[in-house]
């Protein structure tokens, strides 16, 4: 590789070895590959599926020419042979007498049971729902990540000795006895609602309600009728311009949406580059998904100031334009509300603005955190990242008790 110094390693939140494992991939190399990509990363086909690929937007190409090396699809390239060849195989260990009980089976909480059972430990995950995956499953279409590539490591998982105990609510303040050490995996389970005039109208969900249902609904599920979030031959809104906006879009495109609307209250950012983050900052630029590219509009700089209904059901969204400037004292932008306002037409909205860090009850010390849980809303590969650092908390107050 001729890097000169490759930053993709740097950027990325769980230090993959990028040119290592491209370099024994271009040289045909694909169980070395495997064995490099896998020494850092727990599930490579979870990430090479939906990572946002922090180490393309470092990748020295990236920053001279802007043209990054194609890293995560050679990640997923290389997983899927793996799968394919037959290298990844169940490895059940020795097991060392020590229990751990992870709480919630989301991407954190797989990793620090996948990490802690191959250190012989006897792990058991606990998960509300009805299977594994937490937002993997439930939170992400099928159509960025099939529930097959889930539930093909989950075999693997359970192959090697790790319980699942599915369907299970957890009270935090009372965790289940007869563990050594227990790992909270919980995630950001409350959305950032819209508290705003008509809020009770229905037709108006937030992004989960509807990004959730239509996976069980794929899975076999059934739903009263009154009870489905469907988009079929109605015009709809979706409030906040992030991924999970974009989620609603390519599935509300599915569902047979007439029109599809994304707003997001900040300012549209530039094309290709943007001055105001350079590297090795985040570049906020704008960003086009396969869902934009389906059908649907898209417009900047408006908040919602009130729903709009007709026999008890949304119809409209009273939206205003607004203005930001640099904050004197620094820090966010301030916003101006510019008086020029209008009314949005609807027959659905869903509200994609995020998530609210949750609040933890003191915990004892045998206890630990990761993930979402632990920082708030982040990516898949931070979560993943969070899990092998609590993993390894674990161990040494195990071993060190």
């Amino acid at each position: 590789m001729d890097c000169g110094v490759p930053f993709c390693h740097w950027a990325c939140p769980i230090a993959n070895k990028q040119p290592e494992w491209q370099d024994a991939l271009y040289k045909g190399k694909w169980r070395k590959a495997y064995e490099i990509l896998s020494s850092t990363c727990d599930f490579p086909e979870f990430t090479g599926r939906i990572c946002p690929a922090p180490c393309e937007k470092s990748c020295v190409l990236k920053l001279s020419c802007d043209q990054p090396v194609t890293i995560r699809e050679n990640e997923v390239a290389i997983v899927e042979a793996a799968f394919r060849e037959g290298y990844i195989q169940p490895i059940i260990p020795v097991r060392n007498g020590k229990k751990v009980a992870v709480i919630g089976a989301g991407p954190a909480g797989l990793v620090v049971a996948n990490q802690l059972n191959q250190k012989g430990y006897t792990v058991t995950i606990f998960d509300k729902d009805e299977a594994p995956g937490g937002l993997l499953r439930f939170g992400i279409p099928n159509f960025k990540l099939d529930k097959n590539v889930i539930d093909r490591r989950m075999s693997i998982l359970e192959a090697e000795g790790i319980l699942f105990e599915m369907g299970v609510e957890v009270d935090l303040n009372r965790l289940p006895e007869g563990f050594d050490a227990y790992c909270v995996c919980t995630g950001t389970p409350t959305a950032r609602d819209l508290p705003i005039p008509g809020r009770e109208l229905k037709g108006i969900y937030l992004a989960l309600d509807m990004l959730a249902q239509q996976n069980r609904i794929l899975e076999g599920q059934t739903f009263p009728k009154d009870k489905l979030v469907n988009a079929k031959g109605k015009k709809v809104l979706v409030i906040g311009g992030g991924d999970t906006g974009s989620d609603c879009i390519g599935t509300s495109v599915r569902q047979g949406a007439v029109s599809v609307l994304q707003i997001e209250i900040m300012p549209k950012p530039p094309v290709d580059h943007n001055p105001a983050t350079p590297w090795p900052q985040w570049p906020i630029v704008f960003k086009t998904t396969s869902s934009h590219e389906e059908g649907c509009s898209r417009r900047w700089c408006l908040t919602s100031n009130q729903f709009i209904g007709k026999n008890g059901k949304v119809s409209g969204v009273e939206v205003e334009e607004v203005e930001w400037a640099p904050s004197p004292e620094g820090g966010r932008p301030v916003m101006t509300p510019t008086g020029k306002k209008e009314v949005i037409e609807v027959d659905m909205v869903l509200l994609a603005m995020g998530f609210l860090k949750p609040e933890h009850p003191k915990y004892a010390e045998n206890v630990f955190m990761a993930g979402d849980a632990d920082t708030g809303a982040s990516l898949v590969v931070r979560a993943m990242a969070g899990g092998r650092t609590a993993s390894a908390a674990i161990d040494s107050y195990l071993s060190n008790k």
